[in-house]
């Protein structure tokens, strides 16, 4: 199943996807965690160092590798060239599994290991001063959202993407590639602010979308979050001394996290896996098309030269049944 955490800058989004990334970790689950946040922290609030994280391969620097490796023999794709973001996978296209080996995850995952398991770890990479003034961050995260659209995942597979805080998920359809969707938000006005705005431009495409309430003190800070999120909000999180060890470089033992967040973090898992239960491939691969004809229309045809609605396989449906490796 996939995953994101979303917020407002400095909600906690990050340390609160690390920590459920580790629960799954605990539990054996099959996970790929991926950073697309334009600060890229998650690998440290992982347990790598500095270095190490900065050392991580970005996906945007392999996204022609990336495209190339997905078209397969696709005949409605010309070229890697021609395929943005939205492309969609058809008859031909190479697919992606949580738990496979395969060209992508040589070049854009390292292994993190962790209490109880390990993890595949994706970053985005982040902006760099070559960027500034020419591109967007989107162009970065384009590469996340090609993979989310040919990776055929199960119920005991997890992909979790910490993204780009606030409303800037919504440049693009990746905020539909999702079974569950988890704001995280303080419990102030500008807290709750995302997820009005969210709730708002979500509310036609289906998405599943909880709240985390973050840094909550007590009874007062729970009672505003429920007034002003009513039941969407699922579970609230406090102050925690391994978290503040861990960001101090003194990382514990997961199995040490309080006993209250531990039971979190297990509502998450479980509001995330009864999402999934629900998850409908054919409606998962119109909207994908859907945003595909709308970003084809809008600039992807002038920048390619290409009609990118002719990508579109009008007979193919994503699902798990697709999900064999093709070979390389």
């Amino acid at each position: 199943m996939k995953i994101a955490f979303v917020g407002k800058g400095g909600s906690g989004k990050t340390t609160l996807s690390s920590l459920f990334i580790r629960h799954l970790a605990a539990g054996q689950a099959h996970v790929i965690a991926v950073d697309a946040d334009i600060n890229q922290h998650l690998g440290v609030a992982l347990g790598l160092d500095e270095s190490q994280a900065a050392a991580l391969p970005a996906m945007g620097a392999h996204l022609p590798l990336i495209k190339e490796y997905l078209r397969g023999t696709n005949p409605r794709i010309a070229s890697a060239e021609t395929m943005i973001k939205t492309t969609p996978p058809g008859e031909g296209s190479r697919l992606l599994r949580v738990v496979e080996d395969n060209p992508v995850y040589d070049a854009c995952a390292r292994s993190v290991p962790l209490d109880g398991g390990g993890v595949r770890l994706m970053a985005t990479g982040p902006f760099t001063e070559a960027d500034l003034g020419v591109a967007c961050y989107h162009s970065k995260v384009g590469a996340v959202e090609l993979c989310l659209n040919h990776l055929v995942d199960g119920p005991d597979e997890y992909v979790v993407v910490d993204m780009t805080a606030g409303s800037d998920s919504f440049a693009s359809g990746m905020f539909t590639r999702f079974d569950m969707t988890f704001l995280v938000a303080e419990p102030t006005r500008k807290g709750v602010s995302v997820y009005r705005q969210y709730k708002e431009y979500a509310r036609d495409f289906g998405v599943a979308l909880r709240v985390v309430g973050n840094k909550v003190q007590g009874p007062e800070d729970v009672d505003f979050l429920r007034d002003e999120v009513g039941d969407d909000l699922l579970v609230t999180v406090g102050h925690s001394d391994w978290v503040r060890a861990m960001e101090k470089g003194r990382p514990q033992r997961f199995e040490r996290l309080e006993m209250e967040n531990r039971l979190a973090l297990r509502s998450l898992q479980r509001a995330a896996e009864g999402s999934y239960e629900h998850r409908d491939w054919e409606r998962y691969t119109r909207q994908m098309v859907h945003f595909h004809l709308k970003n084809a229309e809008s600039w992807g045809n002038a920048k390619t030269g290409a009609d990118l609605a002719a990508q579109v396989d009008p007979s193919f449906t994503l699902g798990e049944s697709l999900g064999t490796p093709q070979p390389v």
